[in-house]
C-alpha cells in the first residue's frame, strides 16, 4: 500500500494540470477520475484478497511467486527495484523540482547548465531543474543511510 499511496498521492499533483488540457472539459475530466477511481479500487479489492489469501510479507512478489513461480517473482523484484521505483522516485523528485520553479524562477527546464549535446538523435543536457531533482534525491537518499537519528530532523 505504501507503493500505491507514493503514487496516488504524488500523482494527482503531478498529472492534474495535464489530463485537464487534454480532457477539454471539466465533465470528461471528472468521468475520467471516476472511471480511475474504479479501476483502483478494483485493482485494491483484488490485493487485499490476494493478501488475505497469502498472509506472508513480500506483497506483489509472494502473489506472482505462488501463481507463476520462483523465476517470475524473481524478476517482478528485479524489476520493481531497478524499473519501477527508481521511475517513481524521479518522478517525484521532478514533480518537487517543477513546483519549486514556480517560487525560484532560476529553476526551470530552460535553465540549462550543461547545454543541450546532440548525438545519433538524443540530446543530453543537465538544467537547474534536473540539478534540484537530483539534489534532492541525494539528501533524502543520504538521509535514509544515516537512520533515524538523522531523518527525524528532516
Amino acid at each position: 500500500m505504501i507503493v500505491i499511496g507514493s503514487m496516488v498521492g504524488s500523482g494527482i499533483f503531478i498529472t492534474s494540470a495535464e489530463s485537464s488540457r487534454l480532457s477539454g472539459a471539466p465533465g470528461w475530466l471528472l468521468f475520467a477520475w471516476a472511471i480511475a477511481g474504479l479501476l483502483t479500487i478494483t485493482g485494491a479489492l483484488c490485493c487485499s484478497e490476494l493478501a488475505t489469501m497469502m498472509p506472508r510479507a513480500g506483497g506483489v512478489y509472494v502473489f506472482l511467486r505462488e501463481a507463476y513461480g520462483h523465476s517470475i517473482g524473481f524478476l517482478y523484484g528485479w524489476t520493481l527495484f531497478l524499473v519501477i521505483q527508481t521511475g517513481t522516485i524521479a518522478a517525484v523528485a521532478i514533480a518537487f523540482a517543477k513546483f519549486l520553479g514556480v517560487f525560484v524562477r532560476s529553476v526551470s527546464p530552460d535553465n540549462y547548465l550543461v547545454a543541450p549535446i546532440s548525438f545519433g538523435g538524443y540530446a543530453i543536457s543537465l538544467s537547474t531543474e534536473q540539478l534540484v531533482a537530483i539534489a534532492l534525491i541525494a539528501l533524502l537518499t543520504w538521509t535514509n543511510t544515516r537512520g533515524l537519528e538523522v531523518g527525524k530532523i528532516i
